[in-house]
């Protein structure tokens, strides 16, 4: 054996490793957008629900969140003397690939005085 047959073998060896490796970097990237997302959807849906409780509009409350998280889809609801929303998001860029969405709920005491 020589040394001219492991010729090309580390350039064989990146060319199929490379691509795993940005898959496995692409997916750490969508998660990240993903919780970050997340968290996002949940404070936008506290601040709906209480904007709701204190008896702001429907319309105020949808313009403020389309500026917290864009393209995100409000639905209330009455539980008692709660007032209940859910956001739901779908993410864009690479996290979009991974088919998930974030979904947060909250409820406030509706203001009855």
């Amino acid at each position: 054996m020589t040394l001219g047959d492991d010729r090309g073998s580390v350039t064989a060896e990146f060319a199929v490793a490379f691509p795993a490796v940005l898959v496995i970097v692409a997916l750490l990237l969508g998660g990240i957008q993903i919780a970050t997302l997340q968290v996002r959807a949940q404070d936008a849906a506290a601040d709906a629900a209480r904007g709701l409780a204190r008896g702001d509009a429907q319309e105020v409350i949808e313009t403020r969140l389309a500026r917290q998280v864009s393209g995100a889809a409000l639905s209330t609801w009455l539980d008692g003397d709660l007032r209940c929303v859910r956001v739901e998001v779908a993410p864009i860029g690479a996290a979009a690939v991974l088919g998930l969405r974030a979904a947060a709920s909250a409820c406030a005491l509706r203001d009855v005085g």
